[in-house]
């Protein structure tokens, strides 16, 4: 290897310290100037003139206590004129479906309120449509699953044949219904179908108070099944067909809420956990590049859309 390849190699090392030093010193600064940002939360979803508020409702919906947190500030921010729930979600858990519901139910007491479905809006995802003043959905929307699903495994006959046996000590015979290790009781099942009973009545009588609708005729609709848009509409469990667009347009025509109104997107979570995440998202980018030699593939951090 010649000099001038030696001197190379150790100047692209020294780079690489330098360079990771660099961005651990950059990455502490901003650590700290975050932590101090979130010493207060924002007061206000967004600033900057009146708006109409986009909030995003997609995967898998838990009890997420920042979600939450950006819709009572919505709710309390006078520039937020209305708010657009769009809604592409397979569901969720029952508690994080309640929970959203609750806090959209909140809002849509002082805001209005309208509900745009996507691709998906079933179960959960249903469930947070329902406060909505107005529910829309395309054509073909996969929404509706209204009720209630517990699973478990029966590994017992599996580990048998492994030659392994389970012990189990539990305060009652219910305590370890359901089980991996042995089959449901019949006594543990009719627990767990009460259970399951009673989290269903909760999302029937969420379906019947949000649609206006008779107990009975939610219930019939309450079975699990799924429902095109087209097929929500004609049993009432959405307003209308359309998109965003549509939604600006009944905003305008029945709220008073001008379709010349721009739209911002929620910001969910504090400033300072925001601040962290870019800084982190550019820290790896530039170190990834540093330390393949080339730029990083833009592929790798273009945002989602």
């Amino acid at each position: 290897m010649s000099l001038d390849a030696d001197l190379l190699a150790d100047r692209r090392r020294l780079r690489r310290r330098l360079t990771l030093w660099r961005a651990l010193a950059i990455f502490a600064l901003f650590g700290a100037l975050a932590l101090v940002a979130g010493i207060r939360e924002p007061s206000t979803v967004l600033t900057g003139g009146a708006h109409v508020l986009r909030l995003p409702v997609s995967g898998f919906i838990s009890d997420d206590r920042r979600v939450m947190q950006a819709i009572d500030r919505a709710a309390k921010d006078d520039s937020v004129r209305a708010v657009i729930v769009a809604i592409d979600s397979p569901g969720g858990s029952m508690a994080g479906g309640e929970a959203l519901h609750g806090a959209l139910a909140r809002l849509a007491e002082r805001k209005p309120v309208i509900a745009v479905m996507g691709g998906t809006a079933a179960s959960a995802g249903y469930m947070a449509a329902l406060p909505a003043h107005r529910v829309f959905a395309r054509d073909s929307t996969v929404t509706g699953s209204i009720g209630v699903l517990l699973q478990s495994f029966d590994l017992s006959e599996l580990l048998e044949r492994a030659g392994v046996r389970a012990q189990v000590i539990a305060s009652g015979p219910l305590k370890d219904q359901p089980s991996l290790f042995r089959p449901l009781t019949e006594e543990g099942r009719a627990a767990l179908d009460r259970v399951v009973g009673d989290l269903h009545a909760q999302f029937v009588d969420m379906v019947a108070s949000g649609r206006r609708m008779e107990p009975a005729q939610a219930r019939a609709l309450a079975d699990g099944r799924v429902f095109t848009g087209r097929q929500a509409l004609a049993v009432g469990l959405i307003d209308a067909i359309g998109g965003e667009r549509e939604a600006r347009a009944w905003l305008a025509a029945e709220r008073q809420v001008s379709e010349g109104l721009p739209i911002r997107d929620a910001q969910i979570g504090g400033s300072a956990e925001r601040l962290i995440s870019r800084v982190t998202e550019g820290m790896m980018k530039s170190l990834l590049s540093e330390w393949l030699g080339v730029d990083a593939p833009r592929a790798l951090w273009q945002p989602s859309r």
